[in-house]
């Protein structure tokens, strides 16, 4: 069975982001759902389904008790760290598709501000490859995201000449695009001399090669392809999804090619299902936890080739009016830290046409990514009506 077109995500809702909101991560995701329900014409007790994102301690009970739902017939929770919010997405349509429920609400919300708890540096001890973690890269030193994944970046510079200002050229599309959205954390312009003058974090990985702690949440309503045909908004229909996982073992340094994600196992089978090619995809939202990880994505996508991502970002293709605009709202680089969930919210508001300064003309048709942990990877691909 094919969830081609099964599902559509018929609301979307966020909060304001910011370095320190001063509420709990239970009040921002309620915000957020909210909103999103709201968006899409139904009343909270019409959620019969819940995806909650399991590193925030957000569970179903607490939307059941705040929204008063009575007959919730599904929930779960995705860990695939940021690749958890596509990975929902197709998890809801499984469900629905199953004839389980109509309506899945799929909530996300940080306070990795604000919250110690919510720092993305703690989520390493919660990730299923920590043993491979402890045995390998520990000893070394590296405990953090930024140092886990800099070894990947340093290896495709070495086999493929990819520079560091090639890599400023994402932040600052992605801070640009950031400046026009009206809800983003970072506001100030960013050149590639200002990039290139950050203090290193693991190199060969900068400052603004990294993406922020944020407070905040947002959600999103996934519901079944009939229902949605009469909801409040123009339908965005989920053309395709796919999950993958990168190849064993988990620990980065020691698989046999550190620059292969498991998106480029998800990739084909999303295009296959859509029925669609590289060259229809009119704007994409691509996970970009770092900027080498936006790069390393657009390439085993198969929007370039292998080793060809530098030269790719750096031509302008990625920026607004280029040949792939991508995170057009900012992105975890700019925008906020929402774990990948504000990459759906953006662009269903990019098919739906609502996405201000920054939407790109008459599109159609796109893609969103998530990238979790070391190296999962999922990818839907959406269309407007």
């Amino acid at each position: 069975m094919s969830l081609k077109a099964k599902g559509a995500v018929t609301g979307v809702g966020d909060t304001r982001y910011s370095k320190n909101s001063g509420k709990s991560v239970t009040t921002l995701q309620m915000e957020a759902s909210l909103a999103a329900i709201r968006d899409a014409g139904l009343d909270p007790k019409e959620i019969d389904g819940i995806i909650v994102y399991g590193n925030m301690a957000v569970v179903a009970e607490d939307f059941i008790t705040n929204f008063g739902i009575a007959d919730l017939r599904f929930s779960a929770v995705t860990p695939l760290g940021g690749a958890s919010a596509v990975a929902s997405v197709q998890c809801a349509i499984a469900a629905i598709s199953a004839g389980i429920c109509n309506h899945v609400l799929i909530p996300l919300g940080r306070n990795g501000s604000s919250g110690a708890g919510g720092r993305i540096g703690s989520r390493v001890r919660e990730m299923p490859q920590f043993r491979t973690i402890g045995e390998f890269e520990m000893p070394m030193g590296a405990i953090a995201p930024a140092q886990l994944y800099a070894p990947m970046a340093r290896r495709h510079m070495e086999l493929y000449g990819t520079t560091s200002r090639q890599l400023a050229e994402i932040a600052v599309s992605t801070r640009h695009n950031a400046i026009l959205n009206g809800n983003a954390m970072m506001t100030k312009p960013l050149t590639v001399e200002d990039h290139q003058a950050s203090r290193m974090i693991s190199d060969p990985l900068r400052l603004y090669d990294c993406s922020l702690e944020s407070d905040g949440a947002c959600a999103i309503v996934v519901s079944s392809a009939e229902r949605a045909n009469d909801m409040a908004q123009p339908r965005v229909q989920v053309l395709s999804v796919a999950e993958a996982h990168p190849d064993s073992p988990s620990a980065i340094t020691q698989r046999p090619d550190m620059t292969r994600l498991g998106i480029a196992k998800a990739a084909p089978r999303a295009f296959e299902m859509a029925g669609v090619t590289h060259k229809d995809i009119q704007v994409a939202e691509i996970y970009d936890c770092f900027t080498y990880i936006v790069m390393c994505q657009l390439e085993d996508l198969g929007f370039c080739k292998k080793g060809e991502g530098g030269p790719f970002v750096a031509s302008g293709a990625i920026k607004l009016g280029g040949k792939l605009p991508i995170n057009t709202h900012g992105g975890l680089l700019s925008q906020a830290h929402m774990a990948g969930l504000n990459h759906v919210v953006e662009l269903v508001r990019q098919l739906r046409g609502e996405a201000g300064k920054a939407q790109v003309k008459d599109a159609k048709l796109g893609l969103v990514t998530g990238y979790g942990d070391m190296g999962d990877g999922t990818v839907a691909i959406m269309a407007r009506g």
